[in-house]
């Protein structure tokens, strides 16, 4: 393993954990997607508050992190919050857990839930529908389907989506058993003791 930013395949990233590689999984989903499924051993701290918790990720993790959500996309998100402390030991698992379970990956299944990227679907494309046939009655509803058009413009542009945080706070995404000090704690635990 290199200490350097990179993307690792699920192939690699599986050889690493068969061969007993020390690494952290660190999986940046929100707690409830976590609770439906994650990699055995991966730790949850949400990409909506692993900044205030970054630092000391970097400052006491020194073995290799590999950062995990859906698709890829939150991880790289991470990966730049903890490359902004300094630390350089960070690798993404290119493609997430899609690519995880699709290579096979052994997985530990909770509650089943809607990830962020489906409910931010739901949501857009229902607000985009009810504007445009309310727009039948009054016309200036076409323009909240605008702004729902404009904001998944600058999601993409910028890959981060408003929406998906805004949706993570809710209840449901919450999950009951994420305690984010308590997880650092642990994770940090293991290099200093």
């Amino acid at each position: 393993m290199t200490n350097q930013m990179t993307r690792i395949d699920a192939s690699t990233l599986r050889t690493w954990l068969d061969d007993g590689a020390e690494c952290r999984l660190l999986d940046v989903r929100s707690p409830a997607e976590f609770e439906h499924v994650h990699i055995p051993g991966a730790y949850n701290v949400p990409l909506d508050t692993l900044g205030e918790h970054a630092s000391d990720i970097s400052r006491h993790v020194e073995v290799p992190v590999v950062l995990v959500c859906r698709s890829g996309m939150r991880a790289s998100q991470a990966e730049q919050r903890l490359a902004a402390t300094g630390m350089s030991n960070v690798h993404v698992l290119d493609g997430g857990m899609q690519a995880w379970e699709g290579g096979g990956g052994s997985v530990k299944r909770g509650r089943p839930r809607w990830d962020i990227e489906r409910q931010v679907r739901l949501v857009a494309g229902s607000i985009v529908l009810v504007s445009i046939l309310a727009s039948l009655a009054w016309p200036g509803a076409r323009f909240v389907a605008g702004a729902v058009g404009l904001g998944l413009t600058v999601a993409a542009l910028t890959n981060t989506c408003a929406m998906g945080m805004l949706l993570g706070k809710l209840p449901y995404n919450r999950g009951a058993s994420c305690d984010v000090g308590a997880v650092v704690d642990q994770l940090t635990a293991t290099n200093r003791g």
